[in-house]
């Protein structure tokens, strides 16, 4: 019966006349008063200086769950600093670049402000972010003005106008060398011909001029251009050339034979009752590694989960970066050419298991390979073109 003893209770409170005018008046001043029996059990005193939820400082700090956005490739032992700078450096320099690219195609290669701020994927700056601030990061290569119309715009300084036209100059000179890298592209393929939309996505990292695509008709002893069906345009190789058709390694195995026979290592699966000294492993193992697969032969009738078939994608993938003007490549340029070099979903597990000649860097959702050899010590590219000069 507690009910009974509450209201008996609350009863009580309000019998006095003075209690019922504080009551009254309180009740004038605040139309949704709380029921006056509850104010029995709630203290007269300020609790606000209590405690009431553990201070950050003291929680436990949840760990952040790894993805393969996040993740490194290599561990920490193992990581080469040199290479891992060069990633981060393209991602900081990706305004630069895919700015550089959009504005060399625009009259006067200038661009409105207002416009330039809806054309973050064009112009490579995070969405959400003003261009103003990329553009100032690069004072010696851009520049902001005030046009008659009132509308701030920016564009080339001429110091970058000055390198563009070396960059240009250097590209006529460097024609024939390009067309080679195209043609060896294409001898490479499994039907020795390539889609041009490809060839011009990844035209930056073989030094490809921009209007490569109407040059091409100037060498029709090499080149052919198919219009397909569905109105994609098809690069196809006309004439096979034998001396074009041997690889970098190839080339080394003249010159250095041991080294060309440590790069690679394809090891016999066998138990461990052999006991063999790591010197005999090695001899072992070189009657899986040798003889390679020339990249020029015809990986698709190659049986796809065969031995053979791993050392031709490992070798065409050797061969594909160093014909790359710094000899390395992100994955979204390998993937580019999935199709045409029969490579797998499993080049990323191929490619770390061959560290002696390949470096990955980056995350595991976006990796850059490196060919080791054609770095020193420090990271510093050995023979570098002129373009990358």
């Amino acid at each position: 019966m507690a009910w009974r003893l509450l209201s008996n209770t609350a009863k009580s409170k309000l019998s006095s006349p003075q209690t019922l005018i504080v009551y009254t008046l309180t009740h004038l001043l605040n139309p949704n008063p709380k029921p006056y029996y509850l104010s029995l059990f709630t203290s007269h005193f300020s609790t606000s200086f209590l405690i009431t939820k553990t201070p950050k400082k003291f929680k436990k700090k949840r760990k952040k769950i790894e993805s393969p956005r996040t993740k490194l490739v290599q561990h920490e032992s193992s990581r080469l600093p040199h290479f891992e700078h060069i990633v981060e450096r393209d991602a900081f320099f990706k305004f630069l670049t895919k700015s550089k690219d959009f504005l060399s195609k625009q009259p006067e290669h200038v661009l409105r402000l207002d416009d330039a701020g809806k054309l973050y994927r064009e112009l490579g700056f995070p969405r959400g972010r003003k261009v103003l601030r990329s553009i100032q990061r690069h004072p010696l290569l851009f520049e902001t003005y005030r046009h008659d119309d009132g509308k701030m715009w920016f564009g080339f300084t001429d110091f970058m106008e000055t390198l563009l036209q070396e960059e240009k100059s250097i590209l006529e000179s460097m024609e024939i060398d390009r067309v080679t890298t195209v043609r060896k592209l294409l001898m490479m393929s499994a039907k020795k011909r390539i889609p041009l939309s490809k060839i011009y996505h990844c035209r930056s990292l073989f030094g490809i001029p921009e209007d490569f695509r109407d040059r091409i008709v100037n060498y029709p002893n090499y080149f052919k251009i198919v219009v397909e069906d569905d109105g994609k345009r098809v690069l196809e190789l006309v004439n096979w050339d034998p001396l074009l058709a041997v690889s970098a390694l190839e080339r080394e195995f003249m010159l250095d034979e041991d080294r060309v026979k440590k790069a690679f290592k394809f090891p016999i699966k066998h138990g461990k009752s052999l006991d063999l000294d790591e010197d005999d492993a090695r001899k072992l193992n070189l009657l899986n590694t040798l003889p390679l697969v020339s990249p020029y032969s015809d990986g698709s009738e190659l049986d796809l989960w065969t031995l053979e078939a791993e050392k031709y994608r490992v070798g065409l993938l050797h061969e594909f970066l160093s014909l790359t003007l710094e000899k390395r490549a992100s994955i979204h340029h390998i993937v580019e050419f999935k199709e045409e070099f029969s490579l797998t979903k499993h080049t990323y597990q191929m490619l770390l298991k061959q560290p002696r000649t390949f470096y990955l860097a980056g995350t595991e959702m976006n990796w850059a390979v490196f060919l080791r050899d054609a770095y020193d010590d420090g990271g510093v590219l050995i023979n570098k073109d002129p373009q990358v000069l």
